[in-house]
């Protein structure tokens, strides 16, 4: 099985990819702060953009870096909800069925997000 998703580089390209799925991957994702994250995600992008826009305009290098730094605030906070909402729903199902993967699966994601 795949799933597709959609990135957005920082220079505004978009593209879209395709993930193969595990098919042992067989807990249930019941994310209860979807609409939260999908409501950060808006902001942050927003504040990106506006980011942009300043560079695009010529705007001093030390505002658009202290508004970077801000974006990558807002990004690391809402990994912070996923991440808290996969323990609270999805690691506990995993565990629960004795699905060892589940936790090889968030500590590699971990890894990556952390480099």
């Amino acid at each position: 099985m795949s799933h597709e998703h959609t990135h957005v580089r920082s220079d505004g390209t978009v593209y879209t990819h395709t993930h193969e799925t595990n098919p042992e991957h067989t807990h249930s994702h019941n994310h209860t702060q979807s609409k939260a994250v999908i409501n950060r995600l808006s902001r942050a992008i927003g504040h990106l953009e506006s980011v942009k826009r300043m560079v695009e305009s010529g705007r001093d290098c030390t505002e658009v870096l202290m508004q970077l730094a801000a974006v990558q605030s807002a990004l690391n906070g809402i990994a912070k909800v996923v991440l808290k909402d996969h323990i609270e729903h999805c690691l506990t199902d995993a565990v629960e069925q004795n699905n060892t993967r589940a936790i090889e699966e968030l500590n590699t994601a971990i890894e990556r997000f952390m480099r």
